[in-house]
């Protein structure tokens, strides 16, 4: 079920911003496509350990949709179909590093350790 992306009225730019990056998974795509680059779903799907199939397949479609993520068919047997960021994509991430980096200093305040997911 694609999502057709929503066009406010919102309350501010952070409304607008959370409206495109809502759900637990789609900061961690963006992240993962950022870092790696061009990946497959089963790229993504070991990369980002606990997210189902379904909705993996849900936020790139959503991501997609708002034009973060580009989807690459390639007409080949079997087929294959890969993702990459757009550069609206590549801004969106820029906007996030701040809020990263708030992250992984609540995660030293707090005593927090980063999943290992190098072997993905």
């Amino acid at each position: 079920m694609t999502r057709t992306p929503r066009r406010g009225p919102y309350i501010c730019g952070i409304d607008a911003a959370l409206d495109v990056v809502s759900g637990k998974w789609k900061g961690l795509i963006l992240w993962e496509l950022d870092t790696r680059g061009v990946r497959r779903f089963a790229q993504l799907h070991r990369a980002l350990p606990g997210v189902s199939e379904k909705m993996l397949t849900q936020h790139l479609r959503e991501l997609e949709a708002d034009g973060l993520v580009h989807r690459e068919v390639y007409a080949e047997v079997p087929p294959r179909v890969e993702y990459t960021l757009t550069e609206h994509g590549r801004t969106l991430n820029q906007a996030l590093g701040p809020l990263g980096a708030w992250g992984a200093q609540r995660m030293r305040r707090e005593g927090s350790e980063a999943v290992d997911v190098a072997g993905a």
